[in-house]
């Protein structure tokens, strides 16, 4: 009977694992660095800050095949500040990313707290810093990190075409349209080239007023060099109107990659606020998974603006910004 009642058992979870197989990957970053700042006075502060080339994070994914080319996926990320141990993003448990989702023949659909697709196009296409070091694009051009309530749709791909539509709802009793965001992308891909044009929309808490911000992101791999190019054009919550341009590239030589960019923010407000930045950095490969870097950049404020040099955590001090630290993948 015991035989008989283990053959059983043994046919059930070779049936269920046929029909429906699934899987979970634990993944994160650890990266931690030395960060030197310095305003147009001369003060400096001197710190050791974690996520300086990419947010330190640990993370969960995964993906169930549920027949048919259709498959359930998930993603929970939680950040973390390896120089005090303690939760990024304000406390949040899984503050980075939280969704689920189906994924198909037919596109992709997800639900959840998600990057926007315009901040996808600025740290995977335009930026050669992926948002990260001394030189992230974020430190002048308006990113648009996360949205929570987000449901999005990415489509297949079509003759080298594919789309992501997004729309954050804002869960205010009454009115849909309070703290509400839209979003979407378009993207064609060619081998080495890719062009991506995308558009975030955000409302207030009032619904009174919205910021507006499209890009065009541009990367080509030319092999020995891929070049990097972004122009914005972007609407304040008063209205006012600015633009960006960033100009940029990365080399690998052996195990170092050099990566550097130009980004000019011309302010048209009657203010004028303008400002540019120049970066530059490389990178050490120790290994597949661990690797040394090292940035800095430097902004040119008119007019009173404020720009700082920050990095992939943190906004930072002041207008000069000098980084050094290591980052391991698992």
């Amino acid at each position: 009977m015991k035989k008989v009642l283990f053959t059983l058992l043994t046919l059930g979870a070779a049936s269920s694992g046929a029909m429906a197989q699934s899987s979970v990957t634990v993944y994160g970053v650890a990266d931690a660095g030395l960060v030197f700042d310095k305003d147009a006075a001369g003060d400096r502060l001197n710190r050791v800050a974690s996520g300086v080339a990419s947010g330190s994070r640990i993370g969960f994914k995964g993906k169930e095949d549920l027949g048919g080319g259709l498959a359930a996926t998930f993603v929970l990320e939680s950040g973390f500040n390896i120089d005090t141990g303690t939760s990024g993003q304000g406390g949040r448990l899984f503050g980075r990313q939280a969704y689920v989702g189906l994924t198909g023949s037919a596109g992709a659909l997800t639900l959840g707290r998600q990057y926007s697709p315009y901040y996808l196009a600025l740290r995977d296409v335009a930026d050669p810093f992926v948002i990260g070091l001394a030189g992230t694009a974020s430190n002048l051009m308006a990113t648009n990190y996360r949205v929570d309530n987000m449901v999005q749709y990415t489509t297949p791909t079509w003759s080298k075409l594919s789309a992501d539509l997004a729309y954050g709802f804002g869960e205010v009793a009454g009115d849909n349209s309070k703290n509400r965001s839209m979003g979407g992308a378009v993207h064609y891909i060619d081998g080495p080239l890719n062009v991506t044009l995308t558009h975030h929309r955000q409302e207030n808490a009032l619904a009174t007023q919205q910021t507006r911000n499209t890009l065009l992101a541009t990367r080509y791999d030319f092999g020995v060099v891929q070049a990097n190019f972004g122009y914005a054009d972007n609407r304040a919550l008063d209205n006012s109107k600015s633009n960006d341009i960033l100009v940029g590239f990365s080399a690998p030589f052996g195990a170092t990659k050099l990566v550097a960019s130009y980004i000019r923010h011309n302010d048209k407000s009657n203010a004028n606020r303008d400002a540019q930045q120049w970066a530059i950095g490389a990178f050490y490969a120790l290994s597949k998974r661990s690797d040394l870097y090292t940035g800095y950049g430097h902004i040119s404020n008119k007019n009173g603006a404020t720009y700082t040099v920050g990095n992939a955590t943190d906004d930072g001090t002041g207008n000069s910004g000098f980084n050094l630290g290591m980052r391991h993948t698992f």
